[in-house]
């Protein structure tokens, strides 16, 4: 059943003396955020969304209504204005980013964000930085990369910078992996890509999804996102609109990008 965020506060749930649902202590959440980026600019207005575990949580809207914006309050790039972000019901509102990785969040920006002149291992070590000097627990975790990504170990010696798009994506993801998340926050994995490659990013994020992940997922690829989704979110104008599980929006895909076009 998709509902309008005015019928339903995000996610389901009954209210519970805390203020909370009474299952909203499990997962990543964000309660009632308003954020910008200038003290007259406002891009969040009192948005609210959950993002359940081992589940993939998509949240889809036009152009500037917020969703690369929500990603960055999440993960501590940005400090909202007003509300609360939670971690299994901990509040992580003021944590920077890096103690966020520490409790097992990470974050595959938008666009390109190898460091192109350094060759692919060194990328990959970058998202060990969490294990400081203990070389053994790093060569451990980029073993466990190699393990799983077989075209990494081919390649690391390579700059990334000289690595095609498709390529360098999956450097990000497999420098993102090198810290073993648990709630891993995705904004538009398919800009810039061609199809056969936004393919396998999605099999990958799916691969996330059987693992018990818990995802955050912001993509233009409408119909893709939400096939993998569980649940849904819309902003619009920097607020909710619509929410749902994901049957409720596989029929309305056509009408939601046809209005979205119009903003």
């Amino acid at each position: 059943m998709m509902r309008h965020a005015a019928d339903v506060p995000a996610g389901s749930g009954s209210p519970s003396p805390n203020g909370l649902t009474s299952s909203a202590n499990a997962g990543l959440s964000m309660r009632g955020v308003t954020a910008g980026y200038y003290s007259h600019d406002l891009v969040l207005n009192n948005v609210s969304l959950i993002a359940r575990p081992g589940k993939v949580t998509v949240l889809l809207g036009p152009n500037g209504s917020g969703k690369s914006t929500a990603l960055r309050v999440l993960y501590g790039l940005l400090r909202p204005r007003s509300g609360q972000i939670l971690l299994d019901g901990r509040e992580i509102t003021t944590v920077p980013p890096q103690r966020r990785l520490a409790l097992g969040m990470a974050l595959l920006p938008q666009g390109r964000s190898v460091f192109p002149e350094l060759t692919v291992q060194e990328n990959l070590e970058i998202g060990g930085w969490l294990l400081g000097r203990d070389r053994r627990r790093l060569a451990a975790a980029l073993e466990a990369v190699y393990a799983r990504y077989p075209l990494l170990k081919e390649w690391r010696q390579k700059q990334a910078g000289g690595l095609s798009g498709g390529q360098q994506r999956l450097v990000e993801i497999g420098r993102m992996m090198v810290a073993d998340p648990r709630v891993i926050l995705i904004d538009e994995p398919s800009v810039g890509l061609a199809p056969v490659i936004v393919d396998q990013v999605y099999e990958e994020i799916a691969r996330l999804k059987e693992e018990q992940r818990t995802i955050l997922l912001v993509d233009q690829n409408v119909r893709a996102a939400v096939a993998l989704a569980d649940y849904v979110y819309t902003l619009e104008y920097g607020r909710n609109n619509l929410e749902g599980e994901r049957g409720a929006f596989e029929d309305r895909l056509e009408a939601l990008i046809k209005s979205w076009l119009r903003f």
